[in-house]
């Protein structure tokens, strides 16, 4: 004799198993907010010794710019943070920052995400969205 589940268990099963597959955000992939700050952080110690690009950085308040870039990056990888820094174009404009020197923070940043253990894949998804930003950055 088959014996049927009741309809209350089916529902369960059928729930549980949609919750267990909901998709994790970017910003969970990427560690939380936790996360973040470690790669923040380690990106503004690879800035300290990095003689290429740290002179963009001369006047910058660190306590300021690892709080904005924290907020920044939650935002885009679609945190629970909202980020209320200057625009790309107002931090930017004056700084005529080179392609080259763009992408060695970028490298920096990889770095970073690297000493975290971000898996590939993951890095790649940050940086699709942080790319669309270059315009606002670089030759202004």
């Amino acid at each position: 004799m088959i014996r049927l589940m009741p309809i209350w268990m089916v529902i369960l099963v059928l729930l549980s198993g949609c919750a267990h597959n909901q998709q994790q955000t970017l910003f969970d992939k990427l560690g939380g907010h936790d996360g973040l700050t470690n790669i923040v952080n380690g990106l503004i110690e690879q800035i300290g010794k990095d003689k290429q690009i740290l002179h963009y950085f001369r006047d910058a308040r660190v306590s300021r710019f690892r709080e904005h870039l924290i907020d920044h990056f939650c935002a885009i990888a679609d945190g629970p943070c909202q980020y209320t820094g200057d625009n790309m174009t107002d931090i930017h404009t004056g700084m005529k920052i080179t392609e080259k020197d763009f992408n060695r923070l970028l490298d920096l940043l990889i770095n970073a995400m690297d000493q975290q253990n971000i898996p590939h894949p993951v890095q790649n998804k940050l940086l699709a969205r942080l790319a669309p930003l270059r315009t606002y950055i670089i030759y202004i």
